[in-house]
């Protein structure tokens, strides 16, 4: 556990090089953890299909594919209200062990389920059901680490220090690319159904899971909770139920619509150009090899991994609003030539295209979440923040494949991601036109 000296210097908000440090790894260890799951499982969704379907009409199985996909993210609301509440009730520490520990044993368990062969119906009934235990979790992560690191940076740098937590995002996505890459010969029908060891490749990547969930469960436990919760205990502010006192207060009903609608851009922007884009990339419209496609992927992940901290720090400078709307206004316009690039077959302009799109969304990622993290008190961050944030998620990005899958087989047009993109953007830009920043005030408590 942090020792006393630790403890009483994070109280009054001086961190050293060496407890921001921990800080940083227990935030997005868990983050990294939780989004390497989503990742594996968009990136696998092909092999998935082979696995836990009946033989049939690829597309269809793919289909249902993402909406199990799709489902998970529907369970995450229940997972914010849960661990929201829970969180601002217990402290954020507690729960970040606890939401770790359950995306671990779930993402595990996918790789030791049985194929459709060998259990017909039961498995992709086992499947979605491991989904939904994902999903629940996930509503208690996001929320729950980005309100740890902010709650614990510096007011100055507070932008810079959550943004932290994005690249671990990424991070995880071109972790979940590099395996998929490096297994891609034995990621189709005719390995996985000849025996030997094509059969087992595909449940490596989910039984990685387990040391992962491991080291985050250690890490977690033995940091302390933030300054903000341990001060407003101490006083006895805590709120007795957070969702009551936050739909009773005008400002933060109106807090929890901004949650909800300025993450349009990150639906299209995550789950739409990297979690989708392997599968985008390989289908039979653009011929790309699922090498090639896992190659493009992350190429681009490694340019968004580099410009994140970059735009969060910006945003300590400038403010949180500027660099989102740039972002937006800047996405609305690459994002249809950037899908050209793609477009071409070509697997150098290909990368270009991704790269753009990337870079700019950065502008994005980097600080939507400590926008709406500044946005509530501490009172009800943890429950607020994240119920607005993970409806968000559930409308606008966890259908998102679905839909691409079905626009896309629908009408033939490759250009339907770029188009969704390019709407959400927009929708982002008249969201945080009409939000205070609040990127050079302290955090409130009450």
């Amino acid at each position: 556990m942090a020792t006393r000296n630790e403890a009483a210097a994070t109280q009054h908000g001086q961190l050293t090089s060496r407890q921001t440090l921990k800080v940083v790894i227990a935030g997005c260890v868990g983050i990294f953890v939780e989004l390497y799951d989503n990742g594996i499982f968009a990136f696998m969704a092909t092999t998935l299909s082979l696995v836990f379907f009946a033989k049939g009409d690829p597309n269809a199985a793919l289909m249902f594919v993402f909406a199990g996909y799709a489902i998970s993210f529907f369970v995450r609301p229940l997972g914010a209200i849960v661990c929201g509440f829970l969180g601002d009730r217990l402290g954020r520490q507690k729960l970040l062990v606890f939401v770790i520990l359950l995306i671990s044993v779930a993402t595990a368990a996918v790789g030791i389920l049985p194929p459709y062969s060998a259990i017909g119906v039961a498995a992709p009934i086992l499947l979605v059901t491991m989904r939904l235990v994902q999903g629940f979790s996930v509503g208690g992560e996001a929320a729950g680490a980005m309100t740890f690191l902010a709650e614990h940076a510096p007011a100055h740098k507070r932008g810079q220090i959550t943004s932290y937590a994005q690249i671990a995002s990424f991070a995880a996505l071109l972790t979940g690319t590099i395996i998929g890459f490096t297994m891609a010969p034995w990621l189709n029908a005719a390995a996985i159904n000849g025996g030997g060891f094509g059969s087992f490749a595909w449940r490596i990547p989910f039984l990685v899971a387990i040391p992962m969930g491991f080291i985050g469960w250690y890490i977690r436990r033995a940091i302390s909770d933030t300054p903000n919760f341990q001060r407003l205990k101490e006083e006895g502010g805590l709120a007795k139920n957070p969702y009551k006192e936050a739909f009773a207060s005008p400002e933060h009903r109106r807090a929890m619509l901004l949650a909800l609608f300025i993450p349009l851009m990150n639906g299209s922007g995550y789950y739409v150009l990297f979690s989708y884009m392997p599968t985008f990339l390989a289908g039979k419209q653009l011929h790309y090899s699922t090498a090639d496609s896992l190659l493009i992927t992350a190429a681009s992940l490694v340019v968004i991994c580099a410009a994140i901290p970059v735009m969060g720090a910006l945003s300590d400078r400038v403010g949180r609003k500027k660099v989102i709307a740039g972002a937006a206004i800047a996405m609305a316009i690459v994002c249809v030539p950037s899908y050209a690039l793609l477009a071409t077959g070509n697997i150098g302009l290909a990368i270009l295209g991704a790269s753009i799109m990337a870079i700019v969304f950065a502008g994005h990622t980097a600080v939507i979440h400590i926008l709406l993290v500044e946005l509530f008190p501490t009172r009800v961050r943890y429950s607020a923040y994240g119920l607005g944030y993970n409806i968000s998620s559930a409308l606008f990005g966890g259908t998102a494949p679905l839909l691409m899958t079905w626009l896309i087989g629908t009408t033939g047009n490759v250009f339907m991601p770029a188009f969704y993109a390019a709407i959400t953007a927009l929708g982002t830009l008249a969201a945080v036109l009409t939000v205070k920043d609040r990127a050079h005030e302290p955090l409130r408590d009450a």
